[in-house]
């Protein structure tokens, strides 16, 4: 399954080191959720990410109410990505 979706980078400061995210619309997410994929931890799918020229494979994670996509430091630095920036994500889910 492919698909693309603009979001704004937010960041979680829970633990020492940042984490940047990516979210998925919750009507997109709440459709992903119905796909029939194998039970991995913490509600994760395996996916291949692509924010402008830069393509990685990772994995998308349920916070409640939405999956999120973790932008990696690498990609962030490729692609000039702050925090509170709009990205366009084409995103392919692998678990399905």
């Amino acid at each position: 399954m492919r698909l693309e979706f603009d979001s704004v980078v937010t960041r979680w400061d829970a633990r020492v080191d940042s984490w940047y995210f990516a979210t998925l619309p919750e009507e997109l997410s709440l459709d992903i959720r119905e796909l029939p994929a194998p039970s991995r931890g913490f509600g994760s799918l395996r996916v291949r990410a692509r924010i402008g020229l830069t393509q990685w494979s990772t994995s998308i994670f349920f916070n409640g109410s939405a999956f999120v996509l973790p932008l990696k430091k690498q990609v962030r630095r490729e692609q000039g990505i702050e925090e509170g920036a709009t990205v366009t994500v084409d995103l392919e889910i692998l678990d399905v």
